[in-house]
């Protein structure tokens, strides 16, 4: 074999060539990139007239138009700053002036928050001409002119002239009148496409929480019903829809037809990366009056705040995803005013969180007593439950639970008021999940090292990313998680083994729960978080005042002995438990003595 000695010279040679070529590969692309992002910026706000400009002059539209020609002009009063763009006559850059977007490279709110911008925002008409050839407003190039507080852009098309009246209201509004003369001398069509196409801006931290948030919404039916779709398709060609809106976590954009928008249809993608979250596209009709576009818009660029979207009176309060039914109705009327109402004593949002949880438990006291006194009950009785389960151990299972339910019968206790607790917080947690993650009044609100009680705290950052879990450790998720525990384990001592093999144990159950809650925590609004580890710390104090200053286990010993001496009536729950155990049986006996004679 022959021995290897190192490198030789030929092999040195193509050695230093090689890094010759990555050194010189990786700096003419690093400085390539670099030109690349210096330049981004003004391509990004050259490419939308270029490409403009060439499919006007492809389609015969103003040929002579150059880029010099596009023109803009701006309004503004104290709640937007609207920019608006000549070419398309449309507005291309509208800034909320009392609001903030997050910064993902500072770690704070403190960007111009622009729901439009970049051209995120592309809007216009089109029709057909009497040859069939689609005309577009966005293609045309309208002249500006300023008057005050309104805007009026102006474009010409052989000989027709179209007009777009902007004005600036408030109230988040911006008036959109449609008028043109002459266009009936081009085509005979009596309705004109309305095509929306709109990418979200990603304005908060938490981005897959504002992903989902991300849709379209739109009432119909003179305002009275509402809907929305988070879905990939939208389709509503039999509704006439009043407004049209791309709805976000905290903002939405609305564009509303006094006289609607038929045959509506949409779709939508998610954007994995980068400055947009989603992409959203939408299309429907408005009617031309013998052949002319005269119509009266409104468009709305306005945060999601309840008072406001009420006081509009078009159903715009639907927009707030608070939760369904009961659920909606406790947010409107029992979390936001209580939440109003503490935080006007000028306590900051997270000690307003912690007062609102006191509150709730309180009014939840009464059934977690009835709860904790059953729980005691079951504990005195548990050495009967024991020899009845050692005294039947190889009886049928069906005896088995009659004998174990005659026991609670005869003792006074009721095991389904032990379920009563848990499904009245089942409707109070799902309304919390809605409420934290939109109540604009908790946006951008901090509580100790949580930056934003809308969105998660990442404290403790990981070097690499978790499926499920991210690439952070919520700390407010982390210490939920842990109370949860303890309450598991201070709860669970009188949860019952299975009898029977094969069945699962609900101790080690209960005991997994509270880890899969930190999945689900970890990315949710910290207020969340917060909320459930004051509640549960909370629960842990109840039991042990209950427990060794309320409850006597020797009096609640007596009464059950007390119980047992009274004759007992048995209710219609048990009396269908038992007749249901006992046809049970019956069909077991059927079916055993089918087996017998088949043998």
């Amino acid at each position: 074999m022959q021995q290897n000695n190192g490198l030789d010279k030929s092999q040195m040679i193509s050695f230093a060539v090689l890094c010759l070529v990555l050194f010189g590969s990786m700096f003419y692309f690093q400085n390539k990139q670099a030109k690349e992002e210096q330049l981004k910026t003004q391509q990004q706000k050259t490419e939308q007239v270029k490409n403009a400009v060439k499919q006007t002059q492809a389609s015969n539209i103003n040929p002579n138009v150059t880029p010099g020609a596009i023109q803009t002009a701006d309004l503004a009063n104290k709640e937007l700053k609207i920019e608006f763009s000549s070419l398309g006559g449309q507005v291309s850059k509208v800034e909320l002036s009392e609001y903030k977007a997050y910064d993902h490279k500072t770690d704070r709110a403190d960007l111009p928050l622009y729901l439009i911008n970049k051209n995120n925002s592309n809007y216009g008409f089109q029709f057909k001409d009497k040859t069939g050839k689609v005309i577009s407003t966005k293609d045309l190039v309208f002249a500006p002119v300023v008057n005050g507080n309104t805007i009026t852009m102006t474009a010409n098309y052989n000989g027709a002239v179209i007009q777009f009246i902007y004005t600036l209201l408030d109230k988040y509004r911006l008036d959109f009148k449609v008028r043109t003369q002459g266009v009936s001398a081009i085509t005979t069509d009596n309705k004109a496409d309305f095509i929306w196409d709109y990418s979200v801006r990603n304005l908060e931290k938490g981005r897959a929480q504002e992903q989902s948030h991300s849709e379209f919404s739109y009432a119909f039916d003179n305002y009275k019903k509402y809907d929305y779709d988070g879905r990939t398709t939208m389709e509503e060609e039999k509704e006439t829809l009043n407004w049209i809106g791309v709805k976000q976590q905290f903002f939405s954009s609305v564009i509303e037809a006094k006289n609607g928008f038929t045959q509506s249809k949409g779709n939508q993608e998610n954007i994995e990366e980068g400055e947009y979250l989603k992409k959203l596209n939408y299309e429907g009709f408005v009617q031309m009056t013998g052949s002319e576009l005269n119509q009266d818009f409104t468009w709305y660029f306005m945060p999601l705040d309840l008072t406001l979207l009420k006081s509009y009176d078009k159903n715009f309060d639907e927009i707030l995803p608070l939760g369904w039914s009961f659920i909606g109705a406790m947010n409107r009327y029992f979390f936001m005013p209580m939440y109003n109402f503490i935080a006007g004593w000028g306590l900051t949002a997270g000690w307003v969180i912690f007062i609102m949880t006191i509150i709730v438990k309180l009014i939840l006291s009464p059934i977690m007593y009835k709860q904790h006194k059953l729980s005691a009950m079951m504990r005195v009785i548990r050495p009967e439950i024991d020899e009845v389960n050692a005294r039947l151990k190889d009886a049928d299972p069906m005896k088995k639970q009659q004998a174990t339910m005659e026991v609670y019968r005869k003792a006074g206790v009721n095991q389904m008021a032990g379920c009563l607790p848990a499904l009245v917080q089942i409707p109070i947690f799902y309304a919390l999940f809605r409420f934290f993650p939109n109540f604009i009044d908790l946006r951008g609100q901090g509580f100790w090292f949580a930056k934003d009680l809308t969105a998660y705290d990442d404290l403790i950052k990981l070097p690499f990313k978790v499926p499920f879990l991210g690439d952070h450790l919520s700390v407010f998720a982390l210490a939920c998680t842990i109370v949860i525990l303890i309450y598991t384990v201070m709860t669970s001592g009188n949860m019952q083994q299975p009898q029977q093999e094969g069945m699962p144990n609900m101790k080690v159950l209960m005991y997994i729960f509270p880890i899969t809650f930190l999945f689900f925590l970890n990315t949710s609004a910290s207020g969340l978080s917060w909320y459930y580890f004051v509640s549960n710390a909370i629960n842990i104090l109840i039991i042990l005042v209950i427990k060794y200053l309320i409850l006597d286990e020797k009096k609640i010993h007596a009464q059950i002995q007390a119980n047992k001496e009274k004759p007992k009536a048995e209710g219609k729950f048990q009396r269908r438990m038992r007749e249901m155990m006992e046809k049970a049986q019956e069909q077991q006996r059927s079916q055993e003595q089918q087996r017998n004679k088949k043998k």
